[in-house]
């Protein structure tokens, strides 16, 4: 199954639109494993354990793991998600930019070294810098459109001469010429619901991924409304707020809760449309 299909089956057979972000920070891990970078693993793997069963993706931050040289923990999440949860889509968060044969290695990284099913992507190098990654039938590509920090409107807000702005033209250009048979999402904040859905209605059929919910301050009512259509990938992404639920023996079961709250307030979101 290519990535919009194993996405929009693992949405529906969890009633979810969560997406859990998998960003271990060993100083805010559990005691006794507090600062033990050779716990990342088995940190993630918990909390994989408590939630599988209520997320439609789970979004691995790769600088999290390559920063401590724990790349190899990365990778044995990675199967281990693969086997306890193989409905439920990977989306690698690399947020990679870059073209040729450069960008064909962080390709073959992604698919190959870390089996993803999805990546997400700066697309500011152009179409080129992104061919790489189509060339891996059935994978996904998120491309990083309106983000959820203030700094973002540095360049993303800024107008062309056009008169739209430069997200704007990015949403556009995946709507349209760089489309490839739903397999190339936008990324775009939680936290800029206007933009948000100014950003669904220039590409109304494009997957959504969308951080900023949960310790961001993005609104999951205001999120849904803007973002969500029936029948069109979408998915809301929460870490720290899962992540960090909890700093006891029993972190798996408070981010379990903390899981289960945020899809309901999602799927109650979803019901007042």
């Amino acid at each position: 199954m290519n990535f919009p299909g194993m996405w929009v089956a693992a949405s529906r057979r969890h009633e979810s639109l969560l997406c859990v972000g998998l960003d271990p920070e060993p100083g805010r891990l559990p005691a006794p494993w507090r600062g033990d970078t050779g716990r990342l693993f088995d940190f993630c793997a918990r909390i994989v354990d408590a939630t599988k069963d209520l997320v439609a993706a789970y979004k691995p931050q790769i600088a999290y793991f390559a920063a401590h040289g724990a790349e190899d923990q990365l990778e044995r999440l990675m199967g281990y998600i693969r086997r306890v949860a193989p409905e439920v889509p990977i989306i690698l968060d690399a947020k990679r930019g870059d073209i040729g044969a450069t960008a064909e290695q962080y390709a073959r990284e992604a698919f190959v070294r870390y089996q993803a099913d999805a990546v997400t992507l700066s697309p500011y190098m152009g179409r080129d810098s992104i061919e790489p990654y189509l060339r891996y039938d059935g994978k996904g590509l998120f491309l990083l459109c309106r983000t959820s920090n203030p700094g973002g409107d540095d360049l993303q807000a800024q107008p062309l001469a056009s008169g739209e702005r430069l997200f704007e033209a990015v949403a556009r250009l995946v709507a349209g010429p760089w489309q490839d048979g739903g397999r190339v999402g936008l990324v775009v904040g939680a936290t800029y619901p206007d933009e948000l859905a100014r950003v669904r209605a220039l590409a109304p059929q494009v997957p959504l991924l969308i951080p900023g919910i949960g310790a961001q301050g993005g609104d999951a009512q205001a999120t849904v409304r803007a973002a969500w259509r029936e029948g069109v990938p979408t998915v809301v992404s929460s870490s720290r707020a899962v992540l960090y639920a909890g700093g006891g023996s029993d972190f798996a079961f408070a981010a379990r809760a903390a899981a289960l709250a945020a899809r309901s307030e999602l799927a109650l979101a979803q019901g007042s449309r």
